[in-house]
């Protein structure tokens, strides 16, 4: 699946209404968006604006009430639920701000995980997991359980595990909340990293100053609407302790 020649995302209209008591909430409020491949961007705003909601639908783990989310050339609202799951599989990546790593599983098999959903052999599952372990310096830590490691090693196996099927996009819902300022930035310059060398899109909903700084691209949601859009200056990474 390739969207080289157009956008990963392109939203048209896209309203999300939920059901509320005898009447609904409207969570999204005709949105008309792109993302374009190898962005790194975010949807910024605060609590109840509306950013996780945009982006399950993005990564098709919700659908459109009204309007349309085109992902990697697939119209969501048009899916079957084992078509979206094949879209995720094959082609999304996600980070949470929760980490969700599989506790009795080792690193090494946390990040293996998609590659087994893909059924990749043995041999190209290997190599795959352990670049990615290397990218996010971990190599150290591939026996390891969730429960052994800190919070900023737990967040880089999350990324190591979204980004080890090479995805079109990654989508990072608030991944530094529950990190310290120097974890953050780490993260922060690992994911910027990887945008550069991969071409990987990138794409976060946030409200943390920590992240805004190193986003190329501000989308300003407010009250389930874009207020602004704007383009920034590439960031200068910060040194940890800084």
């Amino acid at each position: 699946m390739n969207a080289s020649n157009g956008p990963i995302a392109r939203l048209s209209g896209l309203v999300k209404r939920f059901p509320m008591g005898r009447g609904h909430f409207t969570a999204l409020r005709g949105i008309d968006l792109q993302i374009m491949p190898g962005e790194f961007t975010g949807v910024v705003g605060p609590s109840g604006s509306g950013k996780t909601t945009l982006l399950n639908i993005i990564g098709s783990l919700d659908t459109p009430s009204e309007g349309s989310a085109v992902v990697l050339g697939r119209s969501i609202g048009e899916l079957s639920h084992k078509q979206a799951a094949d879209l995720r599989n094959h082609h999304i990546g996600f980070i949470f701000q929760t980490f969700n790593l599989l506790p009795v599983y080792s690193v090494y098999e946390n990040v293996e995980f998609p590659l087994l959903l893909l059924r990749k052999p043995a041999e190209e599952r290997r190599k795959a997991v352990l670049e990615m372990l290397e990218w996010v310096g971990l190599s150290d830590k591939i026996r390891s359980r969730p429960s052994q490691l800190s919070g900023g090693e737990c967040q880089r196996v999350a990324i190591a595990r979204a980004m080890v099927k090479k995805p079109g996009i990654v989508l990072a819902d608030e991944p530094t909340a529950n990190l310290d300022a120097d974890n953050s930035h780490h993260i922060l310059k690992t994911m910027v990293r990887m945008n550069e060398n991969f071409g990987t899109t990138f794409c976060f909903a946030t409200h943390d100053e920590k992240v805004i700084r190193y986003l190329r691209r501000k989308i300003l949601l407010e009250d389930g609407r874009v207020t602004k859009d704007e383009t920034v200056k590439k960031p200068r990474l910060r040194r940890a302790g800084t």
